[in-house]
């Protein structure tokens, strides 16, 4: 499954709707200009004067207009099968970030676009998070969080930690965070329902609905499975940025709170960072910062007692 947005002039525009104007579909979506549907592909012009080609050939389609689209236009993706013309359909996404970094919380978002908004929240700046800048995120965030039915999970390190050394997996955590945000949504919508939900996909289905089998509510209604779903669906992006968002914001505050920046990741410098903070305000302190099973708490260790030598 690919997606391939192009921008292309007026003239171009034009001839795009003559090539597939024999396969011309009715869309709902009050942003689309014109669509049609090929065998393998789904193109929709629309009134900002971007070209969505969606589908096994969307690259191929793409193509005959002269411009090949860049390498991160395309998104390959493993999971379930999606329906044509996914991308324009009612969808709450579910996305987390927080998972790699050595500082900071987990935060897990879910977010519901409808249809008649998909493209109101392209035109807001959505695009596939890992294109985007934090900066970027911080500005599109605010409207994104006014615009869309939404919820953010935050989990912090304390609470991380101790569900951590009770035997809780990554898969479990998010898991667990990403059923409940989106039981939150759903709730709030209700009585509308999306035509779909789609998960991020970080687990295979089997493996995802087991480490949440004990919750009294468990979301299974129309799930989808894909990994880089932020690709597939602007809610997927939607969720993706306000996660992010919410997990820098957490950063900022404990960042203020340490007396210095903490840095995102996992490499030399946050263990470098660790040391310090490990120097100046204890073991106790440092826990409350991080994901002590992480290995650089061992490493910041060693770092800090040739310190102290």
């Amino acid at each position: 499954m690919s997606n391939v947005v192009l921008k292309l002039t007026e003239d171009s525009l034009l001839k795009v709707i003559a090539h597939y104007e024999k396969n011309k579909i009715i869309s709902k979506n009050p942003y689309a200009r014109f669509s049609a549907k090929i065998s393998d592909t789904v193109v929709t012009v629309y009134t900002s004067g971007k070209v969505m080609f969606q589908g096994n050939g969307a690259a191929r389609e793409a193509a005959k207009w002269g411009i090949a689209p860049a390498a991160d236009k395309i998104v390959s993706t493993k999971g379930d099968k999606l329906p044509d013309g996914f991308a324009q359909l009612s969808v709450l996404g579910s996305d987390e970030t927080g998972t790699g970094d050595f500082f900071g919380p987990i935060t897990v978002a879910a977010c519901y676009v409808p249809a008649d908004k998909v493209e109101l929240a392209r035109e807001l700046g959505v695009k596939d998070s890992k294109q985007l800048t934090d900066d970027w995120m911080r500005q599109v965030a605010p409207d994104l969080r006014a615009t869309f039915a939404h919820k953010v999970l935050t989990l912090k390190n304390d609470k991380y930690n101790k569900v951590q050394s009770q035997g809780w997996s990554q898969g479990k955590i998010k898991a667990l965070l990403h059923n409940q945000a989106l039981k939150y949504v759903l709730n709030e919508i209700a009585p509308e329902k999306p035509n779909f939900i789609l998960i991020d996909q970080f687990a295979e289905r089997g493996i995802y609905y087991k480490h949440i089998k004990e919750e009294p509510e468990i979301i299974r209604e129309n799930v989808l499975f894909s990994t880089k779903a932020e690709g597939l669906h602007v809610s997927v992006a939607c969720a993706s940025i306000i996660a992010r968002v919410a997990f820098l914001e957490e950063m900022d505050r404990m960042s203020q709170d340490a007396g210095m920046t903490l840095p995102k990741g996992a490499g030399k410098i946050v263990d470098e960072a660790a040391a310090k903070i490990l120097l100046k305000h204890g073991e106790a302190y440092l826990k409350g910062l991080t994901k002590v099973h992480f290995a650089n708490t061992g490493k910041a260790v060693a770092i800090a007692d040739k310190r102290r030598k």
